[in-house]
């Protein structure tokens, strides 16, 4: 607090966004371009599908280097820059300079460590581990969004991980985050996550087998990238979420529970001891929770609009379909399983997402598979702090697992 009473502008943060052109990243970068006094951004890193999005967000914040995760796109992404930065070059006196272009796996880890005070995780899938623990080594504040990190990594990620250094950039745990600050831990029933319930909410069992990718990827509320969007049709994705609530927050999976709430409009709920129960609502915008991961404690003005609270409108609540949905229900078994198995379901999963989208199984086989998968891995998973080698190798033998079953 300033000596007139008035509260000091907050710092500037720097951050690396790691999936910058993904719909995570793209939405960050958003932000900062409308609050350049809130953030500067010091590093890009995506896969390298995109040249041409990634060479004008290059541009656009003038960074000294970007990464891409594939090697082979290092050609395109060069010509891209010259390109973009030529055209914007106004001829002033800033100095025409095209960013460093690292590539590989290394090098988006290598942006993880980058100085700066946040790291923003947005790379999709399993991919996302390397970069979370060296974000983490490196003393970083991380804002995940990448929740297969912790799927995977489990202890190994949490193990490394300071007080706070973690901050959930999925809507449902950034909300319980900031639910948690009405009251202690000691004083928390249960941790409520809340499901759209995805395209297909309502569903009988056995209408699910002509389900083609198209409507799997007709999210109701979201918008989101392939693999989310068929995670969350399936549910898999809740399931996910359970097994990272457990890992974020501490509470034991009997007390972290599921409900459909199709407005996607509550993003979870705190239970309390005495009874009341604490709600975040908003629109369905991931602009809010990817704010508040960046600028975390604090709010960023504006990051989306709010709820229109001048019309009338109804909010639902309804049972999670355990039997035509049984995604959820697995998830928490290989989370009581622990040690490599919430790996496995993850990874099997990606695998068979792929396979789904290639048209090569049906719409149900892709849980089926997953449930098979971790069934065979029972009793062979390690407890405890298991080793990065560890992790990895289990699941890519969970990948090539489902594969080979799929054939």
């Amino acid at each position: 607090m300033a000596d007139n009473g008035r509260v000091e502008p907050t710092p500037a943060r720097d951050v690396v966004i790691l999936g910058s052109t993904g719909s995570i990243g793209t939405q960050a970068l958003d932000i900062a371009a409308r609050n350049p006094g809130r953030f500067r951004v010091a590093a890009l890193a995506a896969g390298g599908g995109n040249p041409g999005l990634l060479a004008r967000q290059a541009a656009e914040f003038g960074v000294p280097v970007v990464a891409v995760a594939d090697p082979d796109a290092v050609p395109a992404v060069l010509a891209a820059c010259e390109e973009e930065f030529s055209r914007t070059d106004r001829g002033d006196s800033r100095e025409h300079r095209v960013p460093e272009v690292l590539a590989g796996a290394d090098a988006v880890c290598q942006l993880a460590t980058w100085p700066c005070d946040v790291v923003l995780n947005g790379v999709t899938g399993a991919a996302g581990l390397r970069a979370t623990l060296a974000a983490l080594d490196a003393g970083r504040t991380l804002a995940l969004a990448n929740k297969e990190s912790l799927i995977i990594g489990g202890p190994l990620v949490t193990s490394r991980a300071k007080r706070g250094q973690i901050v959930p950039v999925d809507s449902e745990h950034s909300t319980i985050a900031q639910c948690l600050r009405a009251g202690r831990d000691s004083e928390v029933r249960r941790l409520i996550l809340t499901a759209s319930g995805g395209p297909f909410r309502g569903w009988a069992k056995d209408k699910l087998a002509g389900v083609t990718p198209q409507q799997a990827l007709a999210h109701p509320t979201w918008s989101m990238g392939p693999l989310v969007t068929v995670n969350s049709a399936t549910l898999v994705n809740k399931g996910l979420e359970v097994i990272e609530a457990e890992a974020l927050f501490g509470f034991g999976l009997d007390r972290i529970d599921v409900v459909v709430h199709p407005q996607s409009i509550v993003h979870s709920m705190v239970e309390f001891a005495d009874g009341a129960t604490i709600i975040q609502a908003s629109p369905p915008d991931m602009r809010i929770p990817i704010a508040l991961g960046m600028a975390w404690p604090e709010r960023v003005a504006g990051a989306a609009p709010g709820l229109d609270w001048t019309s009338a409108a109804s909010w639902t609540f309804e049972p999670l379909d355990e039997q035509a949905f049984p995604a959820v229900a697995l998830a928490r078994e290989a989370a009581r399983l622990g040690g490599t198995a919430p790996a496995v379901y993850n990874g099997a999963n990606e695998a068979c997402v792929a396979d789904f989208l290639a048209g090569r199984i049906s719409f149900p086989r892709i849980v089926d598979t997953v449930a098979r998968i971790v069934s065979e891995h029972e009793g062979t998973s390690p407890t405890g702090v298991t080793t990065l080698d560890d992790v990895l190798g289990v699941d890519a033998w969970a990948r090539a697992r489902a594969r080979e079953l799929n054939r």
